[in-house]
């Protein structure tokens, strides 16, 4: 079915565009481990899944240069390398896989409605959030620049390949102190980088850091840019930044860690679903389930403690058994 909806143009003279609309039994949305796995097995159990890739196809994994803690990798592999391999699977069991952005989606009635690129409707029985979470940044064009060789938001994804060496850990809450406390363990020194003159951890996690001899806490710093060859080797340090003691310094270390957070991709769905204060999707104990029926979430859109590959495909998979029970459920 294809209709016209007007294009927000603010002038007077306002452009058709053509929307279409289609219905389905299973929409994905998100092809990172947690939206691949759910194609899978929703393929499998006969749903007929359709999946939206989203803006990044393959998702965070696609910036990793090296996956080594996947269980069926034993020698390895590259985050594009594999979620090509989780591509090629979902395909193969019968996965429409199509490119395409949630724009807006609807889920006060059914079928379930979400629109991709402004102009494509999809109406489907379930919908299945896999969208993922974007890791913060700093916003300093090293960051892109050493992307891959030496910059990382994930310590337990990437902290293996720093085993004895110096790394650097951004950021003064629970998540920059229980990654500086995992690197500390594998790491001959890890510099913590805070910009205030305080921790906002919890009162165990500063603990924890203050008394680990091989962290050293920079107050009052601030990374301006980093510097390397073949990688990053070391950050322009700028402690007291704006004030008459401001200093800058030159700090090496071999690994670049950035624990400032992270941003569910949830934005779109908001109005229909419960998300907690920063955007992580709530779903119902020990289930995917979220509080629209026939609507589930898989994958870090809902995970803010794990946020790993292993788990989200996990995830994804917990995701297309519920749905596909609650599509036998609804006769």
């Amino acid at each position: 079915m294809q209709f016209f909806k007007p294009l927000e143009t603010g002038k007077e003279e306002e452009k058709q565009v053509p929307v279409t609309s289609e219905k389905v039994k299973c929409l994905i949305v998100g092809s990172g481990p947690a939206g691949y796995t759910a194609a899978i097995y929703a393929a499998r159990a006969n749903l007929k899944p359709v999946l939206y890739t989203g803006l990044q196809q393959g998702g965070q994994l696609t910036t990793t240069t090296e996956v080594e803690n996947f269980p069926g990798y034993p020698d390895g592999v590259t985050g594009p390398e594999m979620m090509e391999d989780f591509l090629k699977q979902a395909g193969r069991f019968g996965t429409d896989i199509r490119f395409g952005i949630a724009t807006s989606a609807d889920f006060s009635s059914k079928p379930l409605k979400v629109t991709f690129d402004n102009n494509i409707e999809i109406l489907a029985d379930v919908v299945i959030i896999a969208t993922g979470a974007t890791a913060r940044y700093l916003g300093i064009p090293a960051e892109t620049r050493y992307a891959g060789m030496g910059v990382s938001a994930c310590a337990t994804c990437d902290g293996f390949f720093y085993r004895g060496k110096e790394v650097a850990v951004v950021g003064g809450g629970d998540t920059a102190c229980e990654e500086a406390s995992y690197l500390a363990g594998l790491c001959s020194k890890v510099y913590m980088i805070v910009r205030r003159d305080e921790l906002r951890a919890s009162k165990a996690m500063q603990h924890r850091v203050m008394n680990t001899p091989n962290i050293e806490i920079l107050w009052k710093c601030q990374v301006e840019d980093l510097f390397g060859t073949q990688g990053v080797e070391g950050g322009v340090v700028v402690r007291g930044k704006g004030t008459p003691e401001e200093e800058r310094f030159n700090l090496k270390f071999d690994g670049f860690f950035l624990a400032i957070g992270h941003t569910p991709n949830s934005e779109v769905f908001k109005e229909w679903i419960d998300t907690d204060e920063t955007g992580y999707i709530v779903t119902e104990p020990d289930s995917t389930r979220t509080r629209v029926p026939g609507v589930f979430a898989a994958g870090d859109v809902m995970d803010h403690i794990y946020r790993q590959a292993v788990t989200a495909a996990g995830s994804g998979c917990k995701a297309a058994i519920d749905a596909e029970r609650y599509l036998a459920e609804q006769g």
